[in-house]
């Protein structure tokens, strides 16, 4: 997507982390109808997320512990994400999603789109940029504050891809492909996109969502998730589940013809603390298919979604995620 142009906006909403310092209660246009909010609370998980190693991998969402990554390498990660949303705004700017005043692209700092006049706005501040390959990397949007920033990020790059093939050798190994299978769908045209989400404290977190459900458009998606401050939940048989902090893990999340169900995910936000969260993105080359494996489809598993470019998708889910709908339903049979 780092070729898209850029969308125009209905309306260009203001940074979530300035907007906190003067209002006592959310804006209208990010209050959620009241029928919904009943359901923000979660409900504790009645099996819980398996806690695994990268060499034992069996579920579409596991929380991956012995990943390699050292608990003071992991802190420094989430310091430099910290730190740059600590930033003046007036420097957080100079790496806007904004173009022209009025147009927004995907990568950048800011908020995401908005299509609709009336559309509900998320509780949440982001820095989305591409991250491999290097080639592809916009300069400009990688922010140079705080100084450690740029080569943290590119280490976590370096070791999360490690990460993300070991993964995804393990599942071709669970069935019956060969081991590279999944990792060659990540060619040289692939794309990696890296978002960091702040998510402030809100005075009315019972009226607000931090961000709006929805599945991932990735072949893999790992998450970085704050130690400090829950807020991510999982929805399963139409109810909302807290997923549980896990010192020092990662949430890995699978996209297949519903072997590995890509869970549909939101976040909620809290009354006293600020969250954050990276999210690494694995997405194939702009031109090629997604489509369900041929080698898994017969008539007992049929094909359950028809095929769709990625770049075509990758545009569905923006435009289907700002009306809060999915992207996933648009391509099933």
């Amino acid at each position: 997507m780092a070729d898209a142009e850029p969308w125009k906006a209905v309306m260009i909403p203001p940074i979530v982390q300035e907007l906190v310092t003067s209002v006592q209660e959310p804006p209208s246009q990010y209050v959620i109808p009241e029928q919904n909010r009943a359901a923000l609370a979660g409900s504790e998980m009645l099996d819980p997320i398996p806690i695994i190693d990268l060499s034992r991998l069996s579920s579409s969402t596991d929380e991956a512990v012995g990943h390699g990554m050292e608990p003071g390498f992991l802190g420094e990660v989430m310091k430099v994400t910290r730190e740059f949303f600590k930033l003046p705004l007036q420097e957080k700017q100079k790496y806007s999603n904004l173009v022209n005043g009025n147009e927004v692209r995907i990568e950048g700092y800011g908020n995401d789109m908005v299509v609709l006049e009336k559309q509900i706005l998320d509780w949440c501040d982001r820095l989305y940029i591409i991250v491999e390959p290097e080639s592809r990397r916009i300069d400009s949007l990688w922010p140079t504050q705080p100084p450690s920033f740029r080569d943290v990020l590119s280490e976590y790059t370096v070791r999360c891809r490690n990460i993300a093939n070991l993964v995804l050798e393990n599942l071709a190994k669970l069935l019956d492909l060969r081991e590279d299978y999944f990792v060659d769908m990540l060619d040289e045209n692939a794309m990696t996109y890296a978002r960091l989400n702040y998510y402030p404290h809100c005075p009315k977190p019972d009226h607000v969502l931090g961000m709006k459900p929805h599945n991932d458009a990735s072949v893999i998606t790992i998450v970085f998730i704050d130690d400090n401050v829950s807020g991510l939940q999982l929805q399963n048989n139409g109810v909302w589940y807290n997923v549980p902090i896990i010192p020092n893990a990662l949430l890995v999340n699978i996209l297949s013809n519903g072997f590995f169900k890509s869970p549909v995910h939101r976040v909620v936000t809290n009354a006293e603390k600020e969250r954050l969260s990276l999210v690494m993105f694995y997405t194939m080359g702009p031109e090629r298919e997604i489509e369900p494996l041929s080698e898994l489809v017969d008539e007992k598993t049929p094909m359950r979604y028809r095929k769709i470019k990625t770049n075509d998708y990758i545009a569905t889910l923006l435009e289907t995620f700002a009306r809060r709908t999915l992207a996933i339903d648009t391509v099933k049979i």
